[in-house]
């Protein structure tokens, strides 16, 4: 004990939070691979991109067609998910849920991540521009575009990020349809709009859940630049409020009948209630309940289409 001073408190080493949406990445290389392309986020591209193709062309016909588009998307979206692990390695090093990441970790080194990234982009957008058509192709290239060059680096600089990036990714059902139909018309618009409006209570809702994390990495995002959370929530329900009536859309101009636009109308509510929860709580426990809602949105919103088509 030392009696000449005030006892020494010591520290307990910052131990990384790791909770089950976050996944370890294998030591297995190909495996790591796959990692970089963010199977989750591709997940959701390909449902939305099948969406608007299947309201384009009215059925997943032709099949070889709609699985060239399928296969294009994937290539060209995992590659800009790569190309975003590479911009973003040291500041994955920072946080806790992305310093597992394979960059990171050492198991893919950043001129390999460069270069797989690249060669997914040009396979993905050379594909769509060969097999299916030139403007699905260039919206491919425009999203891979928007993400790298452009929203990854707003992150370090404004929280309007957040609002930027939904561009690109409101930009797969658009690539869908015009695969189908090869032009950009209302239907195409429409479900841009409900997927740009979608993605802000679902990235909000991510944002508050890992603010400590993005701080750490030096990203700008609205629960960073404004700790006390008002602005984020208040985001949340004007985006979620919007929802309702922004996918209810297609049904008003004829590209969907009842069966969608009442489970439209029910998947909206329940979005704008758990939003609701969180701009009172304010706990990350509300704010996964809006991820976990907002995720389940789109398969949902797909399935509605098929069902509406079938009855």
């Amino acid at each position: 004990m030392h009696l000449s001073g005030p006892p020494t408190l010591t520290r307990k080493p910052h131990v990384p939070k790791i909770d089950s949406t976050m996944r370890q990445p294998s030591n297995d290389k190909v495996s790591a691979y796959v990692c970089l392309t963010k199977p989750r986020i591709l997940t959701m591209v390909l449902v939305m991109s099948a969406a608007g193709f299947f309201l384009g062309a009215k059925s997943l016909q032709p099949l070889d067609t709609f699985i060239i588009m399928l296969l294009g998307t994937a290539l060209s979206s995992g590659g800009a998910a790569v190309l975003n692990n590479y911009i973003e390695r040291d500041s994955d090093l920072l946080m806790d849920r992305t310093k597992i990441r394979p960059i990171p970790q050492g198991i893919i080194t950043p001129p390999e991540a460069l270069e797989f990234g690249i060669t997914l982009v040009l396979m993905g957008v050379g594909l769509l521009a060969w097999q299916v058509n030139l403007l699905t192709g260039f919206l491919s290239l425009l999203t891979v575009f928007l993400y790298v060059l452009v929203y990854t680096p707003l992150k370090r600089v404004t929280w309007w990020n957040t609002v930027v990036g939904a561009i690109p990714g409101a930009l797969p059902p658009m690539g869908g349809w015009t695969a189908a139909t090869g032009s950009l018309d209302l239907g195409a618009w429409l479900l841009f709009l409900i997927l740009f409006v979608w993605q802000h209570p679902h990235f909000y809702a991510i944002a508050w859940m890992y603010k400590d994390d993005y701080a750490r990495g030096g990203f700008k995002m609205l629960p960073v630049v404004e700790p006390d959370g008002l602005s984020t929530f208040r985001q949340v329900i004007g985006f979620s409020l919007l929802l309702l009536p922004v996918s209810l859309l297609p049904a008003f101009f004829g590209m969907a009948g009842q069966v969608y636009a009442w489970g439209m109308l029910g998947l909206g509510l329940s979005m704008l209630i758990i939003g609701w929860n969180l701009f009172k709580s304010h706990s990350v426990q509300d704010a996964k309940k809006l991820l976990r809602a907002s995720v389940i949105y789109l398969p949902l919103f797909f399935i509605l289409i098929l069902c509406d088509r079938s009855f």
